[in-house]
């Protein structure tokens, strides 16, 4: 009867297990529901109350308690995984587009990411660690190319008050230097990544932003955690442990021994890597040593028996330092690779190993170009307008030769050939950081004077670095000039892809060409240019009418001007 009754007592306590832990879960909705209204509620002053649904998942695992009554201390009891749920899609919290899916938040952690920009945020709430709410700025990916980045330099100092669209630093990335916004309201607490910090992969935090300005002092000391990069070299650590203990393993009985002759006839040493190390730190030769290993191969003892006998022979040591000594005596400097210098090495070597060049070379008379400029310039002076160059009316000849003859102003795809309605005429500019092509747009209907002032203003933005992507992308070909600034004859120039051609100027020459009469001569000025083709796209004959349509224009300025 006893073991009856307690049975029932312990059975009705079961059935209450349920509202128990009902009873629990309420307590944790409430404290979250608390803490998540505290936190929601700064910003502009309105209580706008996004959270219609909350959830609460109970994941088992060791963390940091976030119970109050636990008081922030060491726990290996459950940690909560909150799930929230935006009521609308258009509605913004903390000066970010909330998304309809919601915000997920693990722990006391949430990641965001923005739809206007590729910028990573990360917010991170109050924890043991004494930290108050802050935000991680992480590398932004600001071209579809982008995978590291370099600080070129913070336009705000930590401590400044920080707004929405302003600029917080430059960026240099693959192409160009880039200028950075802010996205939230706040204070820039800390600085990770300063004035020229290098190769920062997309999404490494490089500066901590925090609401409240009593807090910036708490993140003086701040270091980002990086549990992620310890983890991988754990392995090779423990390596070499298992090396030693293969190598302190007694030694194999007397007729294994017999079996380094097998070695020996091919030629082959069989060693340990420590016992190489040891060899080679000791200028040791391995063959000069028998090996008591497994099949007799050479372990570390068998290196310390051989130093401790007395007997040591240097062969290779005088050929090591004849080395060393020869590398030592030639001078160099080794000169860091900018991102546009690894872009533009790494694109030019992808053109020249996939797209089939071949090039066509003509002579062009600028004896009426020449004339013209100089007719042109006259009223450029008189009206205050900016000078025209030999350069301004080679791109739009080529311009006007693009839309004579289509088939140049296209580019390579695997299933077609994509022919461009517009052309847009990038120019070379050779600049301290590196080659830049910024983009003509619709160089075929602007005037002389407007492409002029396009090329000057192009030109002076990539000398001092702050090209934007919409300078550079969306090209349909090419001119190269190096014949005006540097007096190069002729060359051949590589392919920007994905495009089909580009247009090598060389320098105007006078020679002497024959008269209209028997034994008459006369000087005349004329300029090579070399177009450079993907034979994917244009056939040899496409190329030559090109360079036709091209020469016509040169050689007769005035139809540029119809």
């Amino acid at each position: 009867m006893t073991v009856a009754s307690h049975i029932f007592r312990h059975s009705k306590q079961l059935k209450n297990t349920a509202g128990l832990l009902r009873q629990d879960h309420a307590v944790l909705v409430r404290w979250f529901t608390h803490s998540t209204r505290s936190i929601t509620s700064k910003g502009d002053g309105k209580s706008t109350d996004m959270l219609k649904h909350r959830q609460i998942n109970n994941v088992f695992g060791e963390s940091i308690c976030v119970c109050k009554a636990c008081s922030g201390s060491m726990s290996s009891t459950s940690t909560f995984t909150r799930s929230y749920r935006g009521a609308s899609s258009t509605k913004v919290q903390n000066g970010l587009a909330a998304r309809a899916e919601g915000t997920s938040v693990s722990g006391m952690m949430f990641s965001r990411g923005i739809s206007c920009s590729n910028v990573q945020l990360t917010r991170g709430f109050a924890s043991n660690s004494g930290l108050p709410p802050h935000q991680e700025i992480g590398m932004p990916s600001l071209s579809p190319t982008m995978t590291e980045g370099n600080i070129a330099r913070w336009l705000k100092k930590e401590g400044d008050q920080v707004a929405p669209g302003e600029v917080l630093c430059e960026v240099e990335t693959d192409k160009a230097t880039v200028e950075m916004e802010c996205m939230e309201e706040g204070y820039l607490a800390k600085i990770i990544q300063g004035d020229g910090a290098k190769e920062i992969q997309v999404g490494e935090v490089i500066a901590i932003t925090v609401e409240d300005k009593a807090d910036i002092e708490k993140f003086k000391d701040y270091k980002p955690q990086a549990s992620d990069e310890g983890a991988p070299q754990a392995p090779p650590a423990s390596t070499p442990a298992k090396e030693e203990v293969v190598e302190k393993s007694p030694s194999p009985p007397e007729p294994k021994a017999a079996k380094p002759s097998t070695a020996v006839e091919t030629d082959r040493v069989f060693a340990s890597p420590l016992a190489r190390k040891l060899a080679e730190d000791n200028n040791v030769s391995l063959s000069s040593i028998k090996g008591t290993g497994p099949d007799g191969s050479i372990v570390k003892a068998d290196i310390e028996e051989y130093l401790a006998s007395g007997k040591k022979d240097l062969p290779a040591a005088p050929s090591k330092v004849d080395s060393k000594a020869t590398v030592s005596a030639i001078n160099y400097t080794d000169i860091p690779n900018s991102q546009i210098r690894k872009v533009t090495a790494s694109r030019l070597l992808m053109s020249k190993q996939t797209i089939p060049h071949y090039y066509l070379t003509v002579d062009t008379c600028v004896d009426k170009l020449t004339k013209l400029r100089g007719e042109l310039n006259s009223l450029q002076e008189a009206s205050g307008g900016k000078k025209i160059s030999i350069n301004d009316l080679v791109i739009k000849a080529a311009a006007l030769a693009l839309r004579k003859v289509p088939q140049c102003n296209s580019s390579w795809t695997n299933d077609y050939i994509r022919q461009f309605h517009e052309v847009h005429v990038n120019v070379a500019v050779q600049t301290d950081n590196g080659l830049f092509v910024p983009v003509i747009r619709d160089a075929d209907k602007k005037g002389l004077s407007a492409i002029s002032e396009d090329v000057k203003n192009l030109a002076a933005k990539a000398r001092e670095n702050s090209l934007k992507p919409a300078d550079y992308e969306g090209g349909t070909f090419t001119v190269s000039n190096l014949g005006g600034p540097f007096g190069i004859k002729q060359f051949c120039a590589i392919i920007n892809p994905p495009q089909a051609g580009i247009l090598a100027v060389g320098s105007a020459e006078k020679r002497v060409i024959p008269g209209s009469g028997v034994g008459e001569f006369k000087f005349a000025s004329y300029m090579s240019v070399t177009l450079s083709c993907d034979h994917r796209v244009i056939d040899g004959a496409i190329g030559a009418e090109w360079l036709k349509a091209f020469k016509g224009y040169i050689e007769n300025p005035e139809t540029m001007l119809l």
